[in-house]
């Protein structure tokens, strides 16, 4: 058996999510697919992190075993063609260690959000953004999101159907960044609860409409209860960015 790593790109917009299910057509169903036709097999693919229907990636890592030693190449190749026309795009494929895991070796997941601060509504960047009409205070979203650094329960930005054993997680960043009419929260941590980061962006937001002060974020956070946090954002804004591991990047 030879294992390979691979990373991917998709528009998650069409999509019921990266795991696959029975009801829906999913980034992973798409490529097991796709690998089966290609390797005249039924393969398995594990992927870094399980997006949300709607959400996107930049940087996706997945890995997988073939009975054959095939040509990297001519697999990204034949993956790229065989998904299309789906929003999908396999950016490279690489032999590895059979210890390597794409879900288990991880040592570091980074996720982005975008909003789009404006009165005009998306066009080209449609299903790919939050569209927040109202002005942002930045500075005040900013102060707010230092509390969130290190380790704490993360209860309060917990989904219900969250399946982690610990509300416990250590966040290592958490920079808000505005760039004209656009705002970016770059997230980065080993591993993150279910809607984790939704669920800080959505409160952060409120923050920043005036809705909640710093000190209303502070106590909704140590109360370590969901119903006492702000809103989940919409998935269209997330991101999953890329994944560290030991000695690389993904």
């Amino acid at each position: 058996m030879t294992r390979y790593k691979m990373v991917i790109e998709y528009d998650g917009t069409d999509f019921c999510g990266w795991q696959k299910q029975d009801d829906g057509v999913s980034v992973q169903g798409e490529l097991e697919k796709a690998l089966s036709v290609f390797a005249h097999e039924d393969v398995n693919i594990a992927g870094a992190g399980r997006t949300d229907a709607g959400v996107h990636a930049y940087g996706q890592v997945a890995s997988f075993d073939l009975k054959d030693d095939l040509d990297p190449f001519k697999m990204r190749e034949s993956f790229n063609a065989l998904v299309r026309p789906k929003a999908i795009s396999v950016l490279s494929v690489e032999k590895v260690s059979d210890d390597f895991h794409a879900r288990f070796s991880a040592m570091e997941r980074q996720y982005i959000y975008k909003i789009l601060n404006r009165q005009a509504p998306a066009a080209l960047d449609r299903n790919r953004v939050w569209h927040i009409m109202q002005p942002l205070d930045v500075d005040a979203m900013k102060q707010a999101a230092q509390l969130l650094l290190g380790k704490h329960d993360f209860s309060t930005f917990r989904s219900s159907e969250c399946q982690a054993k610990s509300p416990v997680k250590t966040l290592d960043e958490l920079t808000i960044t505005r760039r004209g009419e656009y705002i970016f929260f770059f997230v980065r941590a080993r591993s993150f609860l279910h809607h984790q980061v939704r669920n800080m962006v959505g409160s952060l937001v409120m923050v920043g409409q005036g809705k909640w002060t710093v000190e209303d974020f502070h106590r909704a956070f140590e109360a370590c209860d969901r119903t006492k946090g702000g809103m989940t954002a919409p998935a269209c804004g997330l991101y999953f960015n890329s994944v560290k591991y030991a000695g690389s990047e993904g």
